[in-house]
């Protein structure tokens, strides 16, 4: 068996088409949706992400705004960066780019954001609203991205046991609280693998559909796949290999090679999950621009 490969950038790519008409709809009655991203720091891969979401925007005709402040800058300074989009009519929708320098508090800084701008779902306000299933709430931009990918692939989540790996407030919590909700991309029986579960194994290889997002590389190899099981893999790491110009390489948390000899399905690193994370952002950038104008 070889598995069929799941193209997030094309998937993500038919995603933003179907926002534009939305977009074009609110410009006619005067609103712009509008991104802001805050950068903090010189991370190289927070760079390029922050990059291609500005690109995105303005590709869709969206106003798009990006502050870059430097390492050093102050928590107080930083706080008053969100004030100041907080209060910014043309802003709907805003995030923090993480992680922050270690001397700013990552969770005072993500609460400070307006519950109604928060574009990346961070906000307690939110992660309660997405819990419970109101549609008002926004739904953080990967897992939102992974389900959505999930319903385009034609993988059915109805009735599936779905093992995710990872327990993070980014993506493996929010992740099984999507896959629960009633209708397309959930109904899913879920269960969470974590650093302390025993036998990750012998729990992966229960699952029809695997979301793996750890931080490991290559963590999971094909032997802890069920045969036939659709697998996401949201990992990004850089290994080295001296092999290619470049002197390193970007894989996933999981084994792709082996893992496609054995799943139905499977997403790529790179252009699987994370061109799908940009799409979500936006479409979470124009439902806050429409419940603003509501």
């Amino acid at each position: 068996m070889r598995a069929e490969l799941i193209d997030g950038k094309k998937i993500a790519e038919s995603m933003r088409a179907e926002l534009r008409p939305e977009i074009e709809a609110l410009r006619a009655k005067g609103v712009v949706p509008g991104l802001a991203v805050v950068l903090v720091g010189e991370d190289p891969a927070s760079q390029v992400y922050v990059r291609m979401k500005g690109k995105a925007c303005e590709q869709l005709g969206m106003h798009s705004e990006t502050i870059r402040l430097a390492a050093e800058t102050t928590e107080a300074d930083l706080l008053g960066v969100v004030a100041r989009l907080n209060g910014d009519p043309m802003i709907h929708g805003m995030l923090v780019q993480l992680p922050l320098p270690d001397h700013i508090n990552e969770t005072r800084v993500l609460h400070a954001i307006l519950p109604s701008k928060d574009a990346d779902g961070f906000h307690p306000e939110n992660v309660g609203k997405v819990s419970i299933g109101d549609p008002t709430g926004f739904r953080p931009a990967t897992p939102y991205g992974v389900q959505q990918m999930l319903v385009k692939a034609g993988v059915t989540t109805r009735g599936a046991h779905v093992v995710i790996v990872g327990r993070s407030n980014i993506v493996g919590r929010p992740m099984a609280s999507l896959l629960l909700h009633k209708g397309d991309g959930g109904d899913a029986t879920v269960t969470v693998c974590h650093s302390r579960t025993r036998d990750i194994g012998a729990v992966t290889r229960q699952a029809d559909i695997l979301i793996v997002a750890m931080g490991k590389p290559e963590f999971i190899r094909g032997d802890m796949v069920k045969p036939g099981a659709a697998v996401v893999d949201v990992g990004v790491n850089r290994v080295d290999d001296p092999s290619v110009e470049k002197g390193y390489r970007l894989v996933g948390d999981v084994a792709f090679a082996e893992a496609a000899e054995v799943a139905s399905k499977i997403t790529p690193v790179p252009g699987g999950v994370g061109p799908m994370t940009i799409t979500m952002l936006l479409y979470n950038a124009v439902q806050a621009a429409r419940q603003w104008a509501t």
